[in-house]
């Protein structure tokens, strides 16, 4: 989230590379996950150690060197380099980070849930517990993050402060190692399924039925509009903050406003689900998000707390889908299996990654090429009138066209309504009671 968050500004304002470079390297540097991504999901799908497990292993394998690279992103001692050498250094090391340590790791951690526990209202608690995770740590770095890498200037001015971005990436890698040790030791796979024979060309009949599955080619559309929406609102904000409203201060509160809206939905997001349904209520809940963002972009506000109030109420409304995402991602998981008799959870989620990553690639490249195209001067303490202005445009324009977008598929194009997923639930358990000789792990 530290990356997600601060990665660019950091790039920009520490190491002055320009957004467009920056930008263009985020979008090219993942089409390689297309390979990487793919090969571990087939690797997870196709081996198993000696207890069975597909899953757990690779998040004990992959934690020490997935925070090592997180770590050496935030390298400060750069800053004098040539640019040319400063391009040649990110590009490497973010690919290195992105495409082989973070895929090594995300990729089955996000699959595990499926072989957790086969019981809907489960999933979703599961989903829950885990997004609650996302923003809890979400919340600390946003609170704290502001008040370590601004400092001021002599002529009072915020400046991001390059040697305090690398002290805070070696606090929270040394947090994430903790929590990725514990996540391995308190998760058990409770469903396993036998190792099957790998023909040729395997892989690439399953990435194309899998692109075909409506559920699966849906939830990803949905899921690179959501994480567009809110990866460039809080790319962006950095900027709206310093040069809109000239309060970096302030993103502290808005940070707590936005994971506190979030949170509040949370106790209730598995009973809605199991009451309504996770695609029924993500209707509702992103209609009023797309809403309260319509509102910011045309009362123009200059009143930092009139945009952090409609922000709180967009938050309430995304926190429901963020609290069931996961969960909707392991019934399309689910639903693949009903309908082809086969699970493909480690292809399934890492064509699912990839893609996300891809999105958060361009939005990392709409929030970089969107300064460039408004005129931004990466060296300049203070904008002009104009660039500010048009800072408060693209930060709340682009988000309301994701938002729009994620409504539009999630009502029309999503098909796993309440009904099909309690149907899938049960046709799950007799497939796996067949596979298992009648004896359901």
């Amino acid at each position: 989230m530290l990356l997600q968050s601060y990665l660019l500004v950091f790039y920009t304002k520490v190491l002055g590379v320009s957004g467009a470079v920056i930008g263009t390297m985020f979008l090219v540097t993942k089409f390689v996950d297309a390979f990487t991504d793919t090969a571990m999901g087939r690797i997870i799908d196709t081996h198993t150690d000696k207890n069975g497990d597909r899953f757990r292993p690779w998040i004990r394998r992959m934690a020490i060197p997935v925070v090592l690279a997180s770590v050496l992103i935030y390298n400060i001692f750069i800053e004098g380099w040539p640019m040319w050498a400063k391009i040649a250094y990110v590009t490497v090391v973010y690919l290195i980070y992105g495409s082989v340590c973070y895929t090594g790791i995300n990729i089955p951690y996000g699959a595990m849930a499926a072989v957790l526990t086969s019981d809907p209202k489960e999933k979703t608690s599961l989903s829950t517990f885990r997004s609650v995770g996302a923003l809890l740590a979400g919340l600390l770095i946003g609170m704290v993050a502001p008040m370590v890498v601004f400092t001021k200037d002599a002529s009072g001015n915020d400046v991001a402060n390059g040697p305090r971005f690398l002290l805070l990436s070696i606090i929270f890698g040394g947090i994430a190692l903790l929590c990725y040790y514990l996540c391995y030791h308190w998760s058990i796979e409770r469903i396993h399924v036998p190792n099957k024979k790998v023909e040729k060309g395997d892989l690439w009949k399953s990435v194309k039925q899998v692109c075909s599955d409506r559920a699966i080619f849906s939830i990803i559309l949905i899921s690179i509009c959501i994480f567009a929406a809110s990866g460039v609102m809080q790319t962006l904000n950095q900027y709206l903050f310093l040069d809109y409203f000239k309060d970096t201060k302030m993103l502290t509160m808005t940070n707590l406003v936005m994971m506190g809206g979030m949170m509040l939905v949370a106790p209730f997001a598995t009973k809605i689900s199991v009451r309504f349904g996770k695609k029924e209520g993500s209707i509702v809940s992103l209609g009023i998000a797309s809403a309260a963002y319509i509102l910011l972009l045309v009362i123009r506000t200059t009143n930092p707390i009139i945009f952090m109030s409609a922000m709180f109420v967009a938050y309430l409304g995304l926190g429901f889908f963020t609290m069931v995402s996961w969960a909707m991602i392991s019934d399309c998981i689910d639903n693949y299996y009903v309908e082809y008799g086969e699970r493909a959870d480690g292809t399934i989620y890492a064509m699912y990654s990839f893609l996300k990553k891809m999105a958060g690639a361009v939005t990392g490249s709409i929030g970089a090429w969107s300064l460039s195209w408004i005129g931004y001067d990466s060296l300049a303490t203070v904008q002009t009138e104009a660039v500010s202005n048009a800072i408060y445009t693209v930060s709340v324009l682009i988000p309301v066209i994701f938002m729009i977008g994620t409504f539009l598929l999630i009502a029309f194009m999503y098909p796993l309504t309440r009904k099909k997923v309690e149907e899938n639930a049960r046709a799950m358990k007799a497939l796996e009671a067949k596979e298992n000789g009648g004896n359901s792990k």
